[in-house]
């Protein structure tokens, strides 16, 4: 037997890493052959519960062996790890409920630690906390607000390691008719505050009917159910999309939809989501999740690519059984967590690999092509789900709560109460691949990944290396190409067609990206995760008009992500006239310059002759000034060049980030181009803009060098550090490479490492 299996080298690196057994010592003591077999036998051991004999167990065992050796199916991260030993924690989705007393708050950060430990992340809705600033009659204190209490879950989170791989990740909520829904709204505007939460806004559709109408809403106390004061839908909804303009956050969850889909609403009403949004969960309820691997759905049929429906009917079936016997055989770190979760046996799932399957079918993702084969998919697996289900229910039973549940009322005896979720498959894409995550469009079609010590594969996406090999113009020169940055919208000996398929995340208008979100979601009964990626030139009417259209589409929620964006922007709510108002300022000075800085200079040819770049940072590692010289020259040039240097340090020590800066220079012309290191220099400007790019790079490659020591204060500044290039907000803690925002989480393509 081959112990790889069918694993990439990078799949086998964060196996090894993260999934494979290890000894005391932290030694490997596990194949990848061995984990898919140590998974199959636990998953396929709660067979034993419904009676099948030894011969069918087995033959259920190898199904989920090859479904997953195969790559075709691969469920969440905590059953990989945790199948089969002791910890036995399999779901990867809770939430739990936080009740308006100290003792609630606390036994939730306690229920919260338990299940990071274990490797599940954590949503909370904090609507039930009384204000900021109230009475507390029992003991005639004061109330310090939800917010106040994200804070102590945040350091809670902060302190216990999320099943030996990454900090838990945690999802706040609030109403957008809290009291305090304003402070909220801003509680992540800070660079590093509340930093282990994502947090959305439950938005009622009556809120969203006044911000059309221009009217005012109601703030209701949820102690005294007393209406507290009103504002103007259409201001909080500004400020809602000025902020998630800025840095992505709050997201929207649309919370009377969620309640409308709620199966089981005799149980109580739905209050969170999971931490990535696509899971809605009743107070301490579980899921867990899996995700078919599109990429692997297709059959060549007269040498073109078609959807193989016989092989999708089939592996969506086996998930199905696969994702209830998980239920069964989970160890819930929770009591209340077992029986609420065994109440209604929710599974979840999903697919990834999307854009991929596309560029097989030759089909590009802004397409209203694309759009009806997205519909086609998600009915056909939510019917295939259903039948399988509906099979279960037959062998094994309906869920407990099925009376009283929408599908009693449907006549329609199932054994889960949902069957389908998109969800984020950041770490499992890349076990499965290389395959493009979820629904997401590629952010690249060739990139670099980390595979061994010091060694780097140049990766690629399948499709994209297929019709480039089938078309005859593949290379390793353009793989390096694309994966340093370049676009092939840009490269002029590639066909159009090519172009209009394989167009990245940035190349797409956020409307394509909607109307996908918007498709599967039509055929998923719980929700779906999915960045709405804006270019960094988007406005906040930008952001509006994509709430908008998401709220019409019949999406649960929305989560937007601006490039490049980061904090430079203070808001504040003041009252004026006895009623509150938002009002926005913009406050944007020049850091000091300190009276000793370091740097480097480099020297370019120019069409003009020999430039001078000289680029300085501070103590912290930022980059911080720029000047230039130009050999000889003088008069109009060097004062040209002066003004662009102070320009350019202006915009630094103003903390624009460096790749906006680069992006306005790069490319500016002059009528005397020249060729340095094998590369066309179009001008001066366009100079000093590479030498940006190469030393922003070269930062990066500086922040892999591991110090055995850091102060909290020297962490903070390898945080802050950012090399910008499509969607990078950060630097990986593991291996020093660029981190992505992506559906509400940071994402390292090089090691595989996810923290939201």
């Amino acid at each position: 037997m081959n112990e790889n299996l069918n694993f990439s080298k990078n799949a086998l690196v964060v196996l090894k890493k993260r999934y494979l057994k290890k000894d005391q010592n932290g030694n490997v003591i596990e194949t990848p052959a061995q984990l898919v077999e140590r998974v199959a036998d636990a998953i396929s051991a709660a067979e034993r519960k419904y009676g099948l004999d030894k011969i069918k167990i087995e033959e259920v065992k190898r199904n989920f062996y090859e479904i997953i050796a195969n790559l075709e199916f691969m469920p969440n991260s905590p059953t990989l790890m945790n199948a089969g030993k002791e910890l036995g924690q399999l779901s990867a989705c809770f939430v739990v409920p936080v009740e308006d007393s100290m003792e609630s708050i606390f036994d939730a950060i306690k229920a919260t630690a338990l299940i990071h430990k274990t490797g599940g992340g954590t949503g909370f809705s904090f609507s039930k906390l009384r204000p900021k600033n109230s009475v507390v009659r029992s003991t005639g204190g004061i109330a310090s607000g939800p917010v106040s209490f994200m804070k102590v879950f945040d350091a809670a989170t902060q302190a216990v390691k999320q099943g030996g791989t990454r900090r838990g990740a945690n999802m706040g909520i609030l109403r957008v008719d809290h009291p305090d829904i304003l402070e909220f709204i801003k509680c992540k505007e800070k660079e590093g505050e509340i930093s282990n939460f994502n947090i959305s806004v439950a938005v009622s559709d009556e809120f969203m009917e006044k911000v059309l109408s221009n009217e005012n809403y109601n703030l209701i106390d949820p102690h005294t159910k007393s209406v507290v004061t009103s504002l103007s839908a259409k201001e909080v909804f500004d400020l809602i999309a000025t902020c998630a303009h800025k840095n992505g956050e709050p997201g929207i969850v649309f919370i009377d939809r969620v309640n409308k889909a709620n199966p089981t609403p005799h149980l109580g009403l739905i209050e969170s989501t999971n931490p990535c949004g696509e899971q809605p969960l009743l107070p301490y309820e579980s899921c867990n999740l899996g995700s078919i691997n599109l990429t692997k759905m297709l059959k060549m049929i007269d040498g073109h690519f078609e959807v193989d429906w016989d092989k999708l009917e089939k592996v969506t079936h086996l998930a199905v059984r696969f994702l209830d016997n998980v239920i069964d055989v989970n160890k819930f770190p929770l009591p209340q967590i077992k029986e609420n979760t065994l109440k209604t046996r929710k599974i979840g799932l999903g697919v990834m690999g999307w854009a991929t399957m596309l560029g097989f079918l030759n089909i590009p993702y802004d397409s209203n092509e694309a759009i009806e084969l997205a519909r086609k998919l998600a009915s056909f697996i939510y019917e295939c789900a259903k039948e399988a289900s509906v099979q279960l229910a037959k062998e094994r039973g309906v869920f407990p709560s099925w009376k009283g549940s929408v599908w009693e009322s449907k006549g329609i005896k199932i054994r889960n109460a949902t069957l389908t979720t998109i969800a984020p498959t950041g770490t499992i894409s890349i076990i499965a691949g290389p395959t493009s995550s979820g629904i997401e469009p590629n952010f690249s079609l060739s990139y670099f990944r980390n595979v061994l010590e010091g060694e780097k594969l140049l990766e690629v996406d399948p499709a994209f290396e297929y019709v480039a090999k089938k078309e005859r113009f593949y290379s390793e020169d353009l793989l390096k190409r694309i994966a340093n940055g370049e676009s092939i919208q840009n490269m002029k000996e590639l066909p159009q067609q090519i172009k209009n398929v394989f167009k990245t995340a940035l190349e797409i208008s956020p409307f394509w990206h909607i109307k996908h979100q918007a498709a599967f979601q039509e055929y998923t009964d719980n929700a779906v995760s999915k960045t709405i990626n804006l270019p960094n030139s988007a406005t906040v009417e930008d952001v509006k008009e994509a709430y908008l259209l998401t709220y019409r589409l019949g999406c649960k929620g929305i989560t937007v992500y601006r490039d490049g964006s980061r904090s430079v922007q203070v808001l504040t709510v003041g009252k004026k006239e006895e009623k509150e108002k938002i009002s926005i300022q913009t406050v944007s000075m020049p850091r000091p310059r300190p009276e000793v800085i370091v740097g480097t200079t480099t020297k370019v040819t120019t069409g003009c002759g020999n430039l001078y770049v000289t680029i300085n940072q501070d103590s912290d590692g930022n980059f911080f000034e720029v000047f230039t010289q130009m050999g000889k020259a003088g008069g109009c040039a060097a004062s040209q060049l002066e003004a662009l240097g102070r320009l350019i340090s202006l915009a630094l020590r103003g903390n624009i980030e460096i790749k906006v800066i680069i992006e306005q220079l790069k490319g500016i012309r002059c009528p005397s181009p020249s060729w340095a290191n094998g590369k066309k220099i179009f001008s001066c400007a366009d100079a000093i803009a590479r030498v940006l790019e190469k030393r922003a790079l070269d930062q990066k490659e500086v922040l892999k060098i591991e110090t055995p020591l850091k102060t909290k204060n020297e962490e903070t500044v390898l945080a802050k550090k950012t090399v910008g290039f499509n969607n990078i907000v950060g630097v990986c803690p593991e291996c020093g490479s660029a981190l992505r925002h992506q559906e509400g989480c940071l994402v390292c393509d090089a090691c595989g490492y996810s923290k939201c």
